[in-house]
């Protein structure tokens, strides 16, 4: 007699499984041919984080309230070695961004010298492509800053700072 009911509880699990099954074969898909069909991200989406030179001041203030120490930069100076509010290289770590958006909370300036974009499509090959950089008077600014051989590398097919999407304004 166990048997039986043990075979009953099965079937009847199966029955279940195949209903479950069926039941979600005829609903509308939640999903897209991705490549092919994009989604728009939401309004508070966070995506990669973008700068623009000509908006900063050099306060550093982005720096200091990242918990990811991802963003670096380094202030023009005069001939008398004072600081001027204009930077004179940025970088950002796209690799270490966490996007918690405290670094755009914190920029003084409007609009925002710092700012998360709406593109999810961050796609690198290597570790060096994901350090984003930009320098007062290089042609293409993609390239990386070596802290260890203090030196500026080009890396092979990166995106600059400087092409960027449109700005959301918060």
């Amino acid at each position: 007699m166990r048997y039986f009911q043990t075979v009953l509880n099965a079937c009847a699990d199966i029955g279940k499984g195949l209903w479950i099954t069926l039941r979600t074969m005829v609903k509308p898909a939640i999903t897209v041919q991705y490549p092919d069909e994009k989604l728009v991200p939401y309004p508070g989406f966070r995506g990669v984080l973008l700068y623009d030179a000509e908006i900063c001041i050099s306060c550093s203030l982005c720096v200091k309230a990242c918990p990811s120490e991802c963003i670096q930069l380094e202030s023009r100076k005069n001939e008398a070695g004072k600081r001027v509010p204009k930077v004179s290289w940025y970088s950002l770590d796209v690799g270490k961004c966490n996007f918690c958006r405290l670094c755009e909370e914190a920029c003084p300036t409007k609009p925002k010298a710092v700012w998360h974009s709406r593109d999810f499509e961050a796609v690198f090959s290597s570790r060096e492509e994901m350090v984003r950089y930009w320098r007062k008077g290089t042609e293409y600014p993609g390239q990386w800053y070596d802290p260890v051989t203090r030196t500026y590398k080009p890396v092979a097919g990166q995106v600059s700072l400087q092409t960027v999407p449109e700005r959301i304004l918060y």
